[in-house]
């Protein structure tokens, strides 16, 4: 099952920012995108787990993109995000240094990644989008969240 929605071959995407670089999830899987906030931290959670946040009464655990996929630096910018995303009945905040936009655009952009490409773990990322100037990764969260559900569960 192809981790991106398409209609007639045009994909719907929610683009964001870690460190230099533009990545982009399904737009489906994206809840909502809420400015940073309070999180509490759990005891004995992986270092990706920032902790867990009150969403409306539902506690949801909150991993940060950057420590996930060993990107050095800042993530207390004023920009920064969580994005709400629910991955195969998993509701969870990502952190992101911020978000770009929401993009229409042609399934027939998107190549393979190239092998050793990027320092972070390929087995999450779908593709390389090419969009004129740009270069944008594409992540499959559900391969994320598997992997993730198998280190920590809350």
């Amino acid at each position: 099952m192809e981790p991106f929605t398409a209609t007639e071959d045009i994909l719907q995407l929610v683009t964001f920012t870690l460190g230099t670089e533009e990545y982009a999830v399904d737009i489906l899987k994206v809840q909502e995108i809420n400015r940073m906030t309070s999180i509490t931290m759990v005891p004995n959670a992986p270092p990706f787990v920032e902790g867990v946040i009150n969403l409306r009464g539902k506690v949801i655990p909150v991993v940060s993109l950057r420590k996930k996929f060993g990107i050095p630096g800042m993530e207390d910018s004023e920009n920064a995000k969580i994005m709400i995303v629910d991955l195969k009945g998993v509701t969870m905040g990502m952190i992101v240094d911020a978000v770009s936009e929401v993009l229409r655009v042609p399934a027939n952009i998107v190549e393979p990644t190239p092998p050793m490409a990027t320092d972070i773990s390929t087995e999450f990322i779908y593709g390389i989008a090419k969009l004129n100037d740009r270069l944008i990764i594409m992540l499959d969260l559900d391969k994320m969240i598997d992997s993730a559900t198998d280190s920590f569960s809350f």
